[in-house]
């Protein structure tokens, strides 16, 4: 028996008693003619103690041990002098009689402790070894039981859990796919899936009523903080439902997560739809946990001999309360900021409102008093704020005043990440144009439901078309989103007309789609919510990687284990594919 007690599980209460323990040596301690060591194993840290008095032989084998050695002990459950308030077995320690190594450790590259020493490269080249770190450990435990409560609370309502292919067909709409070359059928692709959406859809058709599954999904594009080429999704859907329904039932989901999981009791969710969401936010993701909500001024800067504000399609501002105080150096630090080139803007225009009601600003000498007033007056500022005003073309200057707001929000402390406002965000646009192409694409995928009141649009006006789709945003983090989907099969050709599709095209890649539906196919829709991305706003983390037990780096690189890598001459030729020499 190589244990009888985990490192967390002795206290007090177990006084005397004899255990055999086994994991890994934190760190060891030499004080006078004793020697401390702090035992680890994935549960928690128990102290044992080696007393040259009573055993010189097994305190000479102790002190051989190092950082990182896989031992067993076997010993006494003793009362500690010094007792560790900060751990759960702080106030006992093993009185150890017997020690047996079990296998003997390098000193690892960096320091397995809470705050390591190791950079992100090192701890990803050697993450067997920084998942032995208590946080990294406890994100890949909270990730378990938000799964688990889903597929629970899922489960009770009559859910099939159901697995999809991972080989399936590319469908280049959306973004790129992963590929994998077939040696059987030389010449051919399967595709890694984006996401199961036609599986889900076509499990609907088959009368499945309500499915979801816990999956890996794949995109081969460029990499963010909350990106990996592989992620996991919680996938689902349903019969018979309209939006509201949906709605309704992964609002459930989530309450019961933070219910569970945090222990925190949420209100329900606000709907708030696309138009309105970038209008008052400049985004589709908006961060609601403080107002400092966008308003618009172009009709009072116009007119004042300011080219900047006069030639601009768009002006509006932001109100910073409280913020009046910054200093020349601080608003310098802000107009750098939205300089840069990821955010692109010209410029920024400030209006400091003082306590003395007086109104300062960067374009004193084009505007006067008067028309500051009326700007403060617009925006509900008082004595003490801050106005931040952008200005250019309407959906990039959004964009722009969208970053400053959340940069602003930040610098006063207004995203507590201990704080959890969510949103549902609706009537998203159907179809987005490519101006270059001059073709519309799916705003979210060819499968997506028009608004009913919206359909006779699609031919005289696509643009302004709704879909029946919808976001979970908690924070300013698109959680999930899903839509209802187009059920009847005329319908679904109209849409792939409208998206430049030949007939043929549409036959080649979603003609089995095509077909179901002449079979009776239900209304349906559903929705993914992104588990990684879940985990880490649950876990405060301000990337996915650390809730997946192996992620990529951000070139998409797994560094652990050198992938992608060359492979030999052999497998190539067997799939029928020249050499790619690496560059």
């Amino acid at each position: 028996m190589y244990r009888t007690n985990t490192c967390a599980e002795l206290r007090i209460e177990d006084l005397g008693k004899e255990v055999t323990l086994s994991g890994w040596v934190q760190k060891a301690r030499k004080m006078g003619g004793m020697i401390f060591v702090d035992l680890r194993d994935r549960y928690g840290v128990t102290q044992l103690v080696f007393n040259q008095d009573t055993n010189a032989a097994l305190c000479e084998q102790a002190a051989k041990i190092g950082r990182e050695w896989v031992i067993q002990v076997r010993g006494k459950v003793l009362e500690r002098s010094n007792k560790n308030s900060s751990l759960p077995t702080g106030e006992v320690e093993i009185i150890v009689g017997e020690l047996i190594v079990l296998n003997a450790s390098q000193t690892p590259p960096f320091t397995i402790e809470d705050e390591t020493d190791g950079g992100d490269d090192i701890r990803m080249k050697y993450r067997y070894l920084d998942l032995r770190r208590a946080p990294v450990r406890a994100n890949l435990e909270l990730r378990h039981k938000m799964a688990f409560e889903t597929r629970r609370f899922l489960d009770e309502r009559n859910f099939l859990e159901v697995e999809t292919p991972v080989l399936i067909g590319s469908t280049p709409e959306g973004a790129r796919d992963f590929v994998v070359p077939s040696r059987m059928n030389l010449g051919e692709f399967y595709a890694l899936p984006q996401s199961p959406q036609l599986f889900k859809q076509l499990l609907m058709v088959s009368g499945f009523d309500r499915y979801f599954q816990i999956v890996k999904c794949f995109r081969d594009e460029d990499l963010r903080a909350d990106r990996q080429p592989e992620f996991t999704q919680i996938d689902c859907e349903m019969s018979f439902v309209d939006q509201e329904d949906v709605l309704n039932m992964f609002e459930d989901l989530s309450k019961h997560l933070f219910k569970t999981i945090k222990n925190i009791e949420l209100p329900d969710f606000p709907r708030m739809t696309y138009a309105q969401a970038m209008k008052e936010y400049g985004s589709d993701k908006p961060d609601i946990r403080f107002e400092m909500k966008f308003v618009e001024l172009k009709d009072l800067t116009t007119g004042k001999n300011f080219p900047v504000f006069d030639g601009a399609q768009y002006v509006a501002a932001i109100c910073a309360q409280g913020c009046a105080s910054y200093t020349r150096k601080q608003l310098d630090e802000l107009t750098d900021f939205v300089k840069r080139p990821q955010i692109g803007a010209k410029g920024l225009v400030y209006v400091r409102y003082e306590a003395d009601g007086s109104l300062k600003s960067s374009v004193d000498k084009f505007y006067a008093q008067e028309d500051l007033k009326k700007w403060a007056d617009r925006c509900q500022a008082k004595p003490g704020d801050l106005l931040l005003l952008i200005c250019g073309e309407t959906e990039k200057a959004q964009k722009q005043l969208c970053e400053l707001r959340l940069e602003m929000g930040a610098r006063m402390g207004l995203r507590d990440k201990n704080i959890f406002k969510c949103l549902w965000l609706i009537d998203f646009p159907l179809l987005e144009k490519d101006e270059e192409l001059n073709r519309y694409f799916a705003k979210h995928h060819p499968f997506t439901s028009p608004k009913a009141e919206d359909m006779h649009l699609l031919d005289s006006d696509p643009s302004a078309v709704r879909a029946n789709a919808y976001d979970l945003v908690i924070n300013g983090v698109e959680v999930g989103g899903g839509s209802i989907r187009i059920h009847d099969g005329k319908m679904q050709a109209k849409m792939f007309e409208v998206l430049g599709f030949t007939k043929e095209k549409a036959e080649a890649q979603f003609g089995f789609l095509m077909n179901a539906f002449k079979y009776g196919a239900p209304p349906h829709g559903g929705l993914a919510f992104g588990l990684d991305r879940f985990v880490s706003l649950f876990a405060g983390l301000d990337s996915i990687r650390d809730c997946i037990a192996f992620p990529k780096n951000n070139s998409g690189r797994d560094v652990m284990m050198d992938a992608p890598s060359i492979i030999e001459q052999e497998q190539l030729d067997e799939l029928g594919l020249a050499l790619v020499k690496k560059a």
